[in-house]
């Protein structure tokens, strides 16, 4: 296995033992500093808070400038396959090293959250739903499903009544809203035993204070 990725970690504060962990993936030419406001408002001082950095690639759509990325996407049309199954099998082994580095300090997956914006949370849900222990849950921004034509095959037993919070802008020009609001009725369909919640919100390809407010309660409700 590869190395671990870089990441940047936020508390618990004053030395305090963190007994559950959130981690939080970047959108599409950003990185883990993308979202490091965000966890010290959230009010969870025993969370241990993990913002990786993806590794950098080419990426088609950009005329293949070369950024952090966890997917290559090859086009705009959302009609057909768009992203790089190759590099979406890397990053997900990426995820999953580091969910087992923090059961190996001492944090078990139910214990867990995984976060993502964009491709970070195309991530996020595809890690979630094939993971093979039980996640505490899952949390989509402004994302949608890849790889759906697998997830009958691949999607894990233990994650099957796993809850997810999927939350989009409802004028996402990046990232259609109707594109995440497929993605969330999938996975309802797929597992009907699921808890899932959707919101949206009238902003574009962005995070707004309410959407930060529905993400705490979340939280706090699974790990808190």
């Amino acid at each position: 296995m590869s190395e671990l990725l870089d990441c940047i970690e936020i508390g618990p504060g004053s030395g305090a033992e963190p007994t559950a962990s959130v981690i939080w993936l970047h959108g599409l030419g950003a990185d883990g500093h993308d979202f490091e406001p965000i966890p010290p408002v959230l009010g969870l001082a025993h969370v241990r808070f993990i913002l990786p950095h993806a590794d950098r690639r080419p990426v088609t759509i950009n005329n293949r400038m070369v950024m952090r990325a966890w997917y290559d996407i090859l086009s705009l049309d959302f009609s057909g396959v768009r992203e790089a199954e190759a590099d979406i099998r890397e990053s997900q082994a990426q995820i999953e090293a580091l969910i087992r580095r923090e059961n190996q300090r001492g944090i078990p997956s139910e214990r867990i959250v995984v976060v993502g914006f964009s491709q970070g949370g195309a991530m996020a849900l595809h890690v979630g739903l094939r993971w093979t222990e039980r996640l505490a849950g899952v949390v989509v921004l402004s994302a949608y499903l890849v790889m759906s034509e697998t997830l009958a095959a691949e999607q894990s037993p233990a994650n099957s009544t796993t809850p997810m919070l999927f939350c989009h802008g409802s004028q996402d020009p990046v990232v259609p809203v109707w594109l995440g609001k497929a993605a969330h009725d999938q996975v309802a369909a797929a597992s009907p035993d699921r808890p899932v919640q959707w919101y949206d919100y009238p902003m574009p390809h962005a995070v707004c204070p309410e959407e930060i407010a529905e993400i705490a309660r979340f939280l706090h409700e699974r790990i808190g």
